[in-house]
């Protein structure tokens, strides 16, 4: 069949003058031409040809099977999978991808239809619609303090007219780094919004003051000049401790660093942009708009009543300086209390919209059995009436970015509206009734969402919340301590399940070549392996040029002769010297083993997986109690160690790196405030005004049963800069 597939070039000849290139065509072209292939003369001279559509079947066949897509548990359907080209925008990636399909519905055949079982821009656009209402109620609300407290609409104006300009500068610094607008980027100028304008205020309520104190007549140009002089540097250099105290969020790396980074720089940006404006553009607009009366402090009902809480409690502390501080120090001490009681994860969890459901089985699961239990899954899921849609998936995607293997599911769940669902139903309650009803024997379930997922098993491999990694050289050992790993964390509180990969569960049909058996019959080792590539594997001998397609051509040997060991051993014939044919039985040994599906490797050394999906308990608290109970119960043995993997393993990275550099940034502001005051008496009273502003959001973190995360980490930071910038 090789032979009979092939084009060839002769060069050129010349013929009247005329330069001819010769070409030798031979490429098989169709069915028709693969079976008038010759394989031999008739030997009884004859010169009838045996051709090879009289000794074998041909026909157009599919490749091997390695993946089912399934859709609402009503039968299997095509799907389809877009990859976006990196740094590329999803949101316009999505709409082209939409506008190309509506272009396409129209010649589709009566019956077929296209439906989208996963779209990412319902979520892209909520996000960034929320936080647009957000900037703008926030903008309009700051507006609205201006003037209740100014109660001078002109003044008001110029802390008004810094938000849009400053919000600007920071757009004109996402755009000059290629920052999209996003729910992090447009939260970090959501974050700035207050504190930019804080320092216009204060510049206008010294302005005021000032101008309360002028004489009936007197010029107020130089005691607004005046005013922005007193406290001008003091403002400008506020700001800048707030940009400092972002210093710890650019050293994040890998998934919280680009979480957080597209926030640190918005936010810094649009306090940059507020520094700035503080020192050029207020003092220029107070110059224009402080005009006309100004109604003192005292005279305004708000502040009026507002001083006059103050004053009686500002009044007692200094009387009473030993307590003040005995007492700060006091409840500063105590709030040691609720921070011990905060559990640690790596992120809270964002709620996507969309659930993706992951269980595995035991390898050796076969293509027919894993899509009875993929529709029998999803039918399951869609009887909740919360859920709008189900796609599952089992095995892999015609694409080398999928090698899931069979036994593998991946399951999107599209949601209805919260609004949708029965009063008070929860996400946690319907995972939880999810779960309950697809406990399937032999079956492990594990829920993540789509988002999620894929950033998990890009960065560590581990596809649910925990996992654990044991390393060694030997794979049964190491299935033998997953096992025993799975068994030991089923009993931890808060695991919804365990499973540990089976590293020995594959099946195997082995063929081992009888070494002396095949020398007996001149045969070598290749020539009993090559029968054994053709004839049962279907080893592709030649591929057909058609136009721009291209099919492999494979010979293989029809199933009633390759479906069993006996068949194997007893019609599968190796070709012998001097023309016999003798059984493959004969020359090798064939029979039914058990080895490893497929083999992990990390920094060069065997590696087995334990997935570990929780609920109802915090991630580093799991974590801790997990591990001692398995050091306790699972004993390594030498040459084998254990590693806790998963979004863990990003909650030990982020803490080991905030450890070094928020000390760093603390010095760092230390400076900044020191060359401000020139003196370390203020500078150390700005400083300890920081921890006592932490008190409050612990104690507040501590009722509402949140934990600790990078996320509350990041806010704390953000925090202590508007800490040191009321001390200022």
């Amino acid at each position: 069949i090789r032979a009979s597939n092939r084009d060839v070039g002769g060069r050129t000849i010349e013929m009247s003058e005329t330069e001819y290139m010769v070409r030798g065509r031979g490429y098989l072209r169709n069915l028709q031409d693969l079976g008038n292939v010759v394989l031999k003369a008739d030997p009884g001279g004859s010169g009838t040809p045996v051709l090879l559509r009289d000794v074998a079947r041909i026909e157009l066949g599919p490749d091997e099977r390695r993946g089912i897509a399934e859709m609402n548990g009503t039968g299997e359907v095509v799907g389809g999978i877009v990859l976006k080209r990196d740094g590329m925008d999803a949101l316009t990636t999505i709409d082209n991808i939409k506008t190309k399909l509506d272009a396409l519905r129209p010649g589709l055949p009566e019956g077929v239809s296209i439906e989208p079982v996963y779209d990412r821009s319902q979520l892209i656009d909520a996000a960034i619609e929320t936080l647009r209402h957000t900037l703008v109620e926030e903008s309009l609300i700051v507006a609205a303090v201006c003037f209740v407290f100014l109660l001078h609409v002109r003044s008001a104006l110029v802390a008004i007219l810094t938000l849009p300009i400053g919000v600007l500068l920071a757009f004109a610094g996402m755009h000059a780094l290629g920052i999209g607008s996003n729910i992090m980027s447009l939260g970090g100028i959501a974050i700035a919004l207050g504190a930019m304008v804080d320092a216009a205020i204060v510049m206008i309520e010294n302005a005021h003051k000032h101008v309360e104190r002028l004489k009936p007549g007197e010029p107020r140009g130089p005691a607004l000049i005046a005013a922005a002089k007193e406290v001008g540097p003091a403002l400008f250099f506020s700001l800048l401790v707030i940009v400092a105290s972002f210093l710890p969020v650019f050293t994040l790396e890998d998934q919280e660093g680009r979480l957080f980074k597209p926030l640190a720089y918005t936010k810094t940006f649009a306090m940059a942009g507020g520094a700035i404006l503080s020192v050029t553009l207020v003092p220029v607009l107070m110059l224009f708009f402080v005009r006309g009366r100004i109604v003192p402090e005292r005279k305004n009902p708000i502040n009026r009543l507002l001083i006059g809480i103050y004053r009686p409690v500002i009044r007692l502390v200094l009387r009473i300086p030993t307590f003040t501080v005995a007492a700060s120090v006091l409840v500063l001490g105590i709030t040691a209390w609720p921070l011990s009681q905060l559990g640690s994860e790596f992120m809270p969890n964002l709620n996507e919209g969309t659930l993706l459901f992951m269980p595995v089985t035991l390898p050796g699961l076969s293509v027919t059995k894993a899509a009875e239990l993929l529709q029998t899954q999803d039918r399951i899921i869609k009887s909740f009436p919360e859920v709008a849609s189900v796609f599952g998936k089992a095995g892999r995607a015609m694409t080398a970015t999928d090698p899931a293997p069979v036994e593998m599911t991946e399951t999107i769940i599209n949601l209805k509206p919260p609004g949708e669902w029965p009063a008070g139903k929860t996400l946690d309650q319907l995972i939880a009734e999810m779960n309950a009803a697809l406990q399937l024997p032999g079956v492990s379930n594990a829920w993540t969402m789509p988002i999620k997922a894929r950033i998990d098993m890009l960065s560590t491999g581990i596809r649910t919340p925990v996992g654990v990694k044991i390393f060694g050289p030997d794979l049964a050992v190491l299935e033998r301590l997953g096992t025993a790993v799975e068994r030991v964390v089923h009993d931890v509180p808060g695991t919804t399940s365990a499973f540990a990969e089976r590293l020995g569960g594959g099946h195997y049909v082995e063929i081992a070549p009888d070494r002396q058996a095949a020398a007996r019959y001149g045969l070598s080792v290749d020539d009993v392996q090559k029968v054994v590539a053709a004839a049962l594997g279907g080893e592709t001998v030649t591929t057909t040029v058609e136009g721009r397609e291209r099919y492999g051509v494979n010979v293989r040997y029809p199933r009633a002769l390759r479906d069993d060991v006996e068949a194997i051993a007893s019609q599968v014939l190796v070709p012998a010297m001097g023309g016999a044919m003798v059984p493959l039985g004969q020359v090798a040994s064939v029979r039914i083993t058990l080895g490893p599906p497929s083999i992990r490797t990390e920094n060069a050394q065997p590696v087995a997986y334990i997935y570990i999906d929780l609920q109802g308990r915090d991630l580093g608290g799991y974590v801790a109690e997990a591990a001692r109970t398995v050091a306790a119960q699972v004993k390594m043995p030498p040459g084998y160690h254990i590693e806790w993997s998963g979004q863990f393993e990003y909650l030990q990275r982020a803490q080991a790196k905030l450890k070094v550099v928020v000390p760093a940034t603390l010095a760092v502001i230390l400076v900044l405030l020191f060359l401000n005051f020139g003196r370390i008496t203020e500078t150390l009273i700005v400083m300890l005004s920081v921890p006592f502003a932490l008190v409050g959001g612990a104690w507040l973190m501590w009722w509402l049963d949140y934990n600790m995360s990078v996320a509350v980490a990041v806010g704390f930071i953000a925090l202590a800069g508007v800490a040191a910038e009321t001390g200022v």
